[in-house]
């Protein structure tokens, strides 16, 4: 009982001491508030700001886009008469390269050989035909103008002239179908349609196709193209002509390409145009630029005056642009990243603005408000981004 009673004795002890000690320090703190400040100090209120000096200046855009490069053609061959697959090249393996018109496979084409023939055979018969009905309509006239006959027969029938004209119709038949049967026989060699990788053999020697079926996969080789989607601000820094930067996303290479051609109408689900880059010969690169490599696409475009190079940092979450008056109190804009790069973003800045140094925060808080007072800083310079300068020099001042 004893021993609880001084617990409790204790205790309160430690709480009389505490109670003590928080009344004198606030009775001193009250004191130091009532002592009045020396003559022309005041209380020091506003917030420190981190900010960096900026000038306007020219630079050139870089527009930067990513897409796939893609092969020109990419075809599935199909059959064009059927038949038994007799033979097979050897270049006909995935990841070969073949020629425009090698022969990729052959088909059985005996019955093909013998429908030409047959055809030939049929051309031969109708051209006996319409020289017979050409001689017999001569004949006809012949006969009418020695009887002393004048005028017109009364049928065409008597001149020999519909006999003829079928005869004529017929001999035009036989020569379609020649060609016809031909074309069955050539297409019984299928052949490289242009300079192609391949990327999938689908049938075997021994294979029974039809006019149709898929035989195999190939992309075209000489050239690959990447589309690329543009915003309509990317599109107004977009220079007319020109070499593209590319480089695999994964590191695994870089090229020069060119515009190849621009889009005239809007993606339905991005609302962007697109632009098209081309590469020459992209298997005789160094690297290879491989089909269906993800690359990013760098250009150089159009050169701006009057603008600003910020850290990405600088835009706060309204895309707004904070900045120190001259009387040390923050005001802001609505700014539009006109482009940017590995040295920041650029905007263009207000005409009153756009004349000597200004003071733009770098870390803009959602917190702050228009006639704040704050008390700027400079970043350290260990901290400090590395700033190129503008296109020609130093920055321009007016």
């Amino acid at each position: 009982m004893n021993t609880q009673r001084n617990q409790w004795l204790a205790v309160a002890g430690a709480l009389l001491i505490i109670v003590v000690v928080v009344l004198y320090n606030g009775a001193r703190m009250n004191t130091n508030l009532q002592r009045p400040l020396p003559p022309g100090q005041t209380v020091n209120t506003a917030a420190s700001v981190e900010v960096v000096a900026v000038t306007s200046g020219h630079y050139q855009a870089t527009v930067t886009a990513y897409g796939n490069a893609r092969a020109r053609f990419q075809l599935t061959l199909e059959a064009q008469v059927s038949g038994e697959v007799v033979a097979l090249s050897p270049q006909l393996e995935t990841g070969e390269r073949v020629q425009q018109g090698a022969v990729l496979l052959q088909l059985d084409d005996r019955d093909y050989q013998a429908a030409v023939a047959s055809a030939r055979s049929d051309l031969a018969t109708a051209q006996v035909s319409l020289l017979e009905e050409e001689r017999e309509g001569d004949q006809a006239l012949a006969e009418w103008q020695s009887a002393g006959l004048e005028g017109e027969p009364d049928s065409e029938l008597v001149f020999r002239q519909p006999q003829l004209a079928a005869a004529r119709a017929a001999l035009e038949q036989s020569r379609t179908a020649l060609a016809s049967a031909q074309r069955d026989l050539d297409s019984t060699r299928v052949k490289a349609p242009f300079n192609a990788l391949v990327v999938e053999r689908v049938v075997a020697p021994g294979s029974q196709v039809q006019a149709g079926t898929e035989l195999a996969t190939l992309y075209s080789s000489d050239s690959v193209e990447i589309t690329l989607q543009l915003s309509p601000q990317q599109w107004q820094n977009l220079p007319h002509s020109g070499t593209v930067a590319l480089k695999a996303v994964n590191g695994s290479g870089q090229w020069q390409g060119r515009i190849l051609r621009r889009s005239l109408n809007l993606d339905e689900a991005t609302r962007q145009r697109s632009l098209v880059v081309r590469v020459d010969a992209p298997l005789e690169q160094t690297p290879a630029l491989l089909p269906g490599t993800f690359v990013e696409a760098t250009l150089s475009g159009t050169g701006q005056d009057g603008l600003w190079r910020l850290p990405a940092t600088a835009l706060s979450q309204r895309s707004e642009i904070w900045y120190v008056t001259e009387h040390n109190t923050l005001s802001s804009f609505p700014a539009q990243v006109l482009f940017s790069d590995q040295e920041g973003i650029y905007v263009q800045p207000p005409a009153a603005l756009s004349q000597g140094e200004q003071q733009v925060l770098v870390h803009p808080l959602n917190s702050y408000l228009q006639g704040m007072r704050v008390n700027p800083t400079q970043p350290s310079r260990a901290a400090q981004p590395v700033v190129a300068q503008p296109i020609g020099g130093e920055a321009d001042h007016g």
